[in-house]
């Protein structure tokens, strides 16, 4: 274990996860459906990160889906979700039999473990030890976790206009995001 190697880890995830900037979304999720499941979110974001960060590319691989096609996936799924945060409208309808899965998809996939997060987790595997990205990642999901826990205090301390502003801003930056995403793996074909 190298600490500067997981903090450099522990940043890198932040940066792309980016749960503080999700912030907007989570409560729009929340209002949706009713709570967020915080402690369900992580454990699912955790084993899917670390799924990934293990068997990952074997899975992508056996699916007969490269990197780079699951990141435009993934980008074309936060594109969506971009559209309802600066529009204001609902693109994904709620399913009543589905109450209560908001905490699993969208939070726990794509927002948290999504195709840039885990496509990260495969691409630090290259330069830094498996132990190291798992600590990263468990220092990532504790910080979602107190995030998700929190949305409620954050949404009465931030207020609905604030909220509104927030959430635009956030889905223009989430929207760039799922561009930059898109663009650069169409472009690698």
């Amino acid at each position: 274990m190298n600490l500067k190697d997981v903090f450099s880890v522990t940043l890198i995830l932040f940066s792309v996860i980016d749960v503080v900037g999700s912030i907007p979304f989570i409560i729009l999720i929340r209002k949706r459906e009713g709570r967020i499941y915080a402690e369900r979110a992580t454990l699912i974001a955790a084993a899917l990160m670390i799924a990934f960060l293990y068997i990952g590319q074997s899975v992508l691989t056996l699916f007969g889906v490269d990197v780079g096609s699951f990141a435009v996936a993934g980008s074309i799924v936060m594109f969506i979700i971009a559209m309802e945060m600066i529009l204001g409208i609902t693109l994904i309808k709620d399913d009543p039999d589905a109450r209560g899965t908001g905490s699993i998809v969208p939070i726990a996939f794509p927002l948290i473990a999504g195709a840039g997060t885990l496509t990260t987790i495969l691409s630090l595997r290259a330069a830094y030890d498996e132990a190291n990205i798992l600590i990263g990642i468990i220092v990532n999901l504790v910080i979602i976790y107190i995030v998700l826990r929190t949305s409620s205090w954050l949404e009465r301390k931030i207020g609905t206009s604030g909220f509104a502003v927030l959430r635009r801003v956030f889905g223009v930056i989430l929207l760039a995001i799922a561009v930059k995403i898109f663009r650069s793996n169409i472009l690698l074909r």
